[in-house]
């Protein structure tokens, strides 16, 4: 049983947030959807859980604690994990919390996680390659994000970070057959010059990005090949449309000024809350059906199995198993 001592806090730093938009990025061709929603909202989910990820490895080697990076497929793989623990896979589960009346609550008292389920999608549990002895660990984060329209306006003004993103449509980021989509042009209709970086992936799938100076309302072509463009990233808020064209498409996609999304995670507090073996954390579980409230969201998006925080082990217990394991 956790009590509130045993919880752990982490601090945020920006870039952790900067790590994760890199993987997210490069991430995109790979993974699907599966809590529903925006793409951007996705997009903060992968930014959040890889943030939650680097934090942790920091903390382990702030500890001495010996871990090892297991990176085989770190971008292919959307269930991939990151961290050896003793020669223990360590899947982290960790929960983004953005309301900002909850995230106050959880800073006057941390304890509330308690009551809180440890969650952990069905589907994910049931996946071939996990062994009993594997550990599932559970985080919160939490963080602001500026979703809307209104509340992007209020960090630029603020001068906070942001990062904005327009998704490429699958077409273009998952072709049907892998083929050079010719020499890109982009054009703005805005009155002011900008930059874009453009990503996608060459013919040995590789990610790769371009900066590109948009002129005002003038075509700009690019020769460097692309075999799918995954992503558009805007340095400024776009205040017009942009258009990208490809002649092996014989296609150009719009941009709208809204069609972007702020993928940055404003984060303040990362609560380690405990851990469990694979084998003990089945035993326990019960089942969570999808579109249920909880703790972590307002309707659960998918099947899940849960385990009270409170009934989960505590991570310094986990520091030390680690170091026998090792030995």
């Amino acid at each position: 049983m956790l009590s509130p001592s045993d919880l752990i806090h982490l601090p945020y730093t920006r870039d952790l947030t900067e790590g994760g938009i890199a993987y997210a990025l490069r991430s995109l061709p790979y993974t699907y959807n599966r809590m529903g929603g925006s793409q951007y909202d996705r997009l903060r989910r992968i930014v959040a859980g890889v943030a939650v990820e680097l934090a942790f490895r920091r903390y382990l080697a702030e500890q001495n604690v010996p871990f090892d990076v297991k990176g085989a497929t770190p971008f292919t793989d959307p269930d991939r994990y990151d961290v050896a623990l003793g020669g223990r896979r360590c899947d982290i589960k960790s929960f983004l919390i953005t309301y900002r009346e909850q995230i106050s609550e959880m800073k006057r008292n941390p304890a509330i996680v308690l009551n809180a389920p440890a969650l952990v999608p069905s589907d994910q549990n049931a996946a071939e390659g996990h062994a009993e002895k594997n550990i599932y660990l559970f985080a919160f984060l939490s963080g602001i994000i500026a979703a809307s329209q209104a509340d992007l306006q209020k960090a630029i003004h603020k001068k906070q970070p942001h990062y904005l993103v327009h998704a490429m449509p699958n077409p273009w980021m998952r072709p049907s057959e892998w083929t050079p989509l010719g020499a890109l042009a982009l054009k703005s209709e805005s009155e002011a010059g900008q930059f874009v970086e453009i990503g996608g992936q060459d013919a040995g799938r590789e990610m790769r990005s371009l900066e590109v100076e948009l002129p005002p309302r003038r075509r700009v072509q690019i020769t460097d090949e692309f075999h799918s463009l995954v992503y558009i990233h805007s340095k400024s808020l776009p205040d017009a449309r942009i258009g990208i064209h490809s002649p092996a498409r014989r296609e150009t996609h719009l941009i709208g000024a809204l069609d972007w999304g702020n993928i940055w995670i404003y984060g303040m507090d990362i609560l380690l809350a405990g851990w469990l073996t694979r084998e003990e954390f089945n035993r326990q579980a019960n089942s969570i059906q999808e579109g249920s409230r909880v703790f972590q969201y307002d309707r659960t998006r998918t099947k899940n199995l849960a385990v009270p925080v409170s009934e989960l082990r505590p991570i310094a217990d986990l520091l030390t198993h680690v170091k026998e394991w090792n030995q």
